[in-house]
């Protein structure tokens, strides 16, 4: 997977872990507004502090993501990337491009020669990009069309494994309770045809039309072991109340 870095600016395996559950009953608050010290606290971070890593962030990618097990649970998914080398790239995802967007959670995104190397149980927290690239419906925003076309040659045959960790469809004011995998749309008819058209409307694009600009994109076959679900069985994570030790 070749590096890609655009002019414009753009949870590991839990198997055999336990995880305790801390959302409590009642925490739905909405946080409250920021106040003048912490604006101001803010503005002496920003002058004085390394952003380091937010600045190796050079791709912005949108898409859609739903819970694993629950394909009626779908959401919009900003992706902020950075590559940690020519076979990976880490993502922080937001559910909105705009300042106040929340950030609702995190995906890795490998290349197949990595995705081969991996244990088979690792294997089912993985989803394949083939079709969320050929669809159309996984696009760079603003990005020019030949730039974009080209990143989504990247992406096209590359895996990814994403947890988040709030859950905004339930209308939650918190990040409440446990992290959720997440997994891509396969095929056609998958995607509620709303939330995909609400987004095309919203950057002005067309994904049936950009479906067939990447006609010519060759769709990788998908790799045994990811995205598990399609064989009638999901990964879905539990908490579990443990003796602290």
């Amino acid at each position: 997977m070749k590096s890609f870095y655009p002019i414009i600016p753009g949870i590991c395996t839990l198997a055999g872990a336990t995880v305790l559950l801390l959302a409590q009953a009642g925490c739905e608050r909405k946080p409250e507004a920021k106040s003048a010290k912490t604006k101001v606290l803010e503005a002496g971070a920003e002058a004085l502090q390394s952003e380091a890593p937010l600045d190796s962030i050079h791709a912005h990618v949108c898409g859609f993501h739903f819970y694993s097990g629950e394909m009626g649970r779908q959401v919009i998914a900003h992706h902020y990337c950075s590559h940690l080398g020519e076979d990976m790239m880490q993502c922080v995802i937001y559910d909105s491009d705009k300042k106040d967007a929340k950030l609702i959670g995190i995906e890795y995104i490998i290349s197949a020669k990595l995705f081969a190397t991996l244990p088979e149980d690792e294997k089912k927290l993985w989803h394949s990009h083939v079709h969320e690239v050929k669809s159309g419906q996984l696009i760079a925003p603003r990005l020019p069309e030949a730039a974009e076309k080209e990143l989504m040659e990247e992406l096209v045959g590359t895996y990814g494994k994403t947890w988040h960790t709030w859950q905004v469809d339930r209308g939650d004011q918190l990040p409440l309770g446990i992290p959720q995998l997440m997994m891509g749309f396969t095929a056609d008819g998958q995607a509620n045809p709303s939330m995909v058209s609400a987004r095309d409307q919203g950057y002005g694009i067309s994904s049936e039309e950009r479906k067939g600009k990447r006609a010519d994109i060759p769709a990788p076959g998908v790799a045994p072991g990811a995205d598990a679900w399609r064989q009638g069985r999901a990964v879905k994570l539990q908490a579990v109340d443990v003796e602290a030790k």
